[in-house]
C-alpha cells in the first residue's frame, strides 16, 4: 500500500475519532438547557464531559495538522475555500472551551446563566457546520486548474450539504443523550434515555437520506458495506435505549457515527476534494500529497505516539466512569437566583 493510501486512511480514523468523542459532548452542551432544570442538574451535565472534551479536541487538531503535513494541497484549498465556516467552528470551539472554565468563577445565577447559553451555541453551530463541511468535500466543490477554490460561501448551502448538517445534528444529540443516560443516575438518566429513543428516530430517517443520496451519486461497494453497518447500528442503538441497555446503546450509536464517517472517505477515495467544474481539477490523493520522505517521516513518527496518546486517552475514560447525580452535588446557593 502506498503511503499516500495509508495516510488518508490514517485522516479518517482521526476525523471518526474526532466525531464520536467530540460528538457526544457536543450533544450535552446542546441538551443542557433541555436536560437542566437546575443549577445542580446542569452540573451533573457538564460534570458528565469536564474531564474529556478538551481531549476530545485533540483529535481535530491531530487531524487538521496530519492533513497540512500529508496533503498540503488539500489543506490549503480546504481552508482558503471553506474559510468562513471554518472560522465560525473555530470560535464556537474557543467561547465553548471559555465557557466551561469560566462558568463557574462567580456563584451568580445570571453569569452561569450566560455561560450555559455560550455552550448551547458553541456545541451547537459545530455540530451542523461539520456535517456540511464534509457534505461538500464528498460532493465536491468548484476548483479550476490551478487547484484553487473558485466559488463563494452560498455555493457551500446547497441542499445535499444541509442535509449533511441535519444528519451530524441530530446524530451528536442522539450521542450526547445517551452518553447522559449512561453517565448520570435518578431522573436525569430517565429524561435522557427517553428523549435518545425520540431524537434517534428522527437521526435514522434523516441519516438513511443523506447516506443514500451520497451512495447513488458517488458511493462505491466498501462505503455501501460501511453505510449499511451504520444503519444497522444506529437501530440497534436506539432498540437498546428502549431496553434500557445504555451501554449498548451508546455503542450503538458510536457505531453508527465512525463507520457514517468511514462511508464517506471510501465514497471519496481516490479524490480528496472533487472539483464540479468543466476542465477543473480535482484534488487526489496523488496530486495534492506531500513528498514520499515526508509521508516516511511522519509514518515512523505516528506509530511511536499514537499507541501512548490513545493509551492515555483510554485511562482517562477508565478514572472517570462512574455515573453521577444530582446529590453527588451540593446545594448551591447563587447570587440573583431566580
Amino acid at each position: 500500500m502506498e503511503l499516500t493510501t495509508v495516510w488518508f486512511a490514517l485522516i479518517a480514523i482521526l476525523w471518526m475519532g474526532y466525531f464520536v468523542l467530540e460528538g457526544f459532548d457536543f450533544g450535552v452542551g446542546m441538551l443542557l438547557p433541555v436536560l437542566g432544570r437546575s443549577e445542580r442538574e446542569r452540573r451533573v451535565l457538564i460534570n458528565t464531559i469536564g474531564p474529556v472534551w478538551d481531549g476530545n479536541e485533540v483529535w481535530l487538531l491531530v487531524a487538521g495538522g496530519a492533513t497540512f503535513a500529508a496533503f498540503p494541497e488539500w489543506y490549503a484549498t480546504l481552508f482558503s475555500g471553506f474559510y468562513l465556516p471554518l472560522l465560525l467552528i473555530l470560535v464556537a470551539l474557543i467561547v465553548r472551551g471559555l465557557a466551561f472554565e469560566y462558568r463557574h468563577k462567580r456563584e451568580d445565577a445570571t453569569w452561569k446563566a450566560r455561560w450555559d447559553a455560550v455552550i448551547f451555541v458553541g456545541s451547537l453551530v459545530p455540530s451542523i457546520l461539520w456535517g456540511v463541511a464534509f457534505a461538500n468535500i464528498v460532493r465536491g466543490v468548484p476548483i479550476d486548474s490551478d487547484l484553487e477554490y473558485v466559488g463563494g460561501f452560498f455555493n457551500l448551502l446547497n441542499p445535499y450539504a444541509l442535509l449533511g448538517g441535519a444528519m451530524t445534528l441530530l446524530l451528536f444529540l442522539t450521542h450526547g443523550a445517551l452518553f447522559i443516560a449512561l453517565k448520570t443516575d435518578g431522573p436525569i438518566r430517565h429524561a435522557a434515555r427517553t428523549l435518545a429513543i425520540r431524537l434517534g428516530a428522527a437521526a435514522a430517517v434523516v441519516a438513511v437520506a443523506f447516506l443514500g443520496w451520497t451512495q447513488l451519486s458517488s458511493g462505491s461497494a466498501a462505503s455501501a458495506v460501511a453505510f449499511a453497518v451504520a444503519a444497522v447500528a444506529l437501530l440497534a442503538g436506539i432498540g437498546a435505549a428502549q431496553a434500557a441497555r445504555e451501554g449498548w446503546a451508546f455503542l450503538g450509536t458510536f457505531v453508527a457515527i465512525g463507520l457514517g464517517i468511514a462511508g464517506l472517505f471510501l465514497a471519496l477515495f481516490p479524490d480528496v476534494m472533487p472539483s464540479t467544474l468543466t476542465g477543473g481539477t480535482s484534488l487526489t490523493t496523488t496530486n495534492a500529497a506531500a513528498t514520499a520522505y515526508t509521508l516516511g517521516i511522519m509514518t515512523w513518527v505516528a506509530a511511536i505516539f499514537t499507541p501512548l496518546v490513545l493509551a492515555y486517552q483510554a485511562w482517562t475514560y477508565w478514572v472517570f466512569r462512574k455515573r453521577i447525580s444530582v446529590h453527588h452535588i451540593p446545594e448551591p446557593v447563587l447570587a440573583g437566583d431566580r
